[in-house]
């Protein structure tokens, strides 16, 4: 793990569950990771793994009263989050942390103008006049690349098109320049020309303001085009981290091998079938105590695999593996 003074952000053994009727489900089991200081963390895997989970329990945003982080730490820049008051992380989120929700158009206001919703994540912040929040709206549209800014501003979400939806989600969410961004799958659902601009922007913006990114996704063509170091989450837990460029080049986790073995590629045979692992992400209450990936291997373990939780080793320097010795082998 990185030291304190090089990451922005430290997360330490975090669990997090939710309270049903079934009982309490343990979605995000006692995860460790940490995000350098200007650079982009990407946290990959399939639905259902944990990861929009974990960026809600960062920003305190789980539903309530049923989401509870349990255990752990999440420190930002040396303070504790996990015990925070509320009206505290209230005033850190949009300011120095801010997140990019999945689908902008459940999470802009649908009765309230572009300028109007851009104006209230100013105004939560900081004190403003009415000539410097409309000076600073336009400025951020614009960075956005979001043409005719002036006009935008009075115009509703659903007059614009889903790229310029995520731009100005983009705009709300960096207007107070944050430290940290979480984007939680910003180009779901827009085609690839679209996806390629956000990223790029996102890109941009973050050499600019020198900020920090949380990149969700389940798309490893993303990860391995904009992020520096990359975690990969299976069923509540992180199976592997390392260096994009490590992780590539060495995956261990026998899961992290099946995700890049079905990315197509060039040299594939035209019209061959693509290569996948077989099953699903096994649901909360199925989660097993030991290796969680045993049902979908196509190796043999042990009932000791089964009920024995594998530890998180370091293998090679800022390399890091949840060491079940079936689905990781030398």
């Amino acid at each position: 793990m990185s030291s304190s003074a090089s990451s922005i952000l430290q997360v330490r053994d975090l669990v997090t569950a939710f309270d049903t009727d079934a009982g309490r489900m343990v979605a995000v089991d006692g995860i460790s990771f940490d995000v350098p200081r200007g650079k982009t963390l990407g946290l990959v895997g399939e639905s259902g793994c944990g990861k929009s989970v974990t960026a809600f329990s960062i920003t305190r945003l789980l539903p309530r009263p049923h989401g509870k982080i349990l255990g752990g730490s999440i420190q930002f820049e040396g303070r504790e989050l996990t015990s925070m008051p509320l009206e505290q992380m209230r005033g850190l989120r949009g300011d120095d942390i801010s997140m990019i929700f999945q689908e902008p158009m459940t999470a802009l206001n649908p009765v309230q103008t572009v300028g109007r919703q851009l104006a209230e994540a100013i105004l939560l912040h900081t004190e403003c006049s009415k000539a410097e929040v409309l000076s600073r709206s336009i400025d951020m549209m614009r960075k956005v690349r979001i043409p005719a800014a002036e006009q935008r501003l009075n115009e509703y979400p659903h007059q614009l098109s889903g790229g310029m939806r995520q731009r100005v989600m983009i705009a709300m969410a960096l207007i107070n320049k944050p430290r940290l961004l979480i984007a939680d799958e910003p180009t779901t659902a827009l085609d690839v020309t679209v996806q390629a601009q956000i990223l790029e922007l996102m890109a941009d913006l973050q050499r600019e303001m020198h900020m920090s990114v949380i990149l969700i996704t389940h798309d490893l063509g993303v990860i391995a085009e904009v992020c520096d170091e990359v975690a990969v989450m299976y069923a509540g837990r992180i199976v592997e981290r390392a260096s994009v460029h490590d992780l590539f080049a060495r995956p261990r986790h026998a899961y992290t091998q099946g995700l890049l073995e079905s990315i197509p590629r060039m040299e594939d045979k035209p019209k061959s079938q693509l290569r996948a692992i077989p099953g699903n992400v096994p649901g909360i209450a199925e989660f097993k105590p030991g290796c969680r990936f045993a049902g979908r291997s196509q190796r043999a373990h042990t009932e000791e695999h089964l009920n024995v939780r594998p530890p998180f080793t370091e293998i090679a320097p800022g390399h890091w593996v949840e060491h079940c010795p079936v689905c990781v082998q030398s």
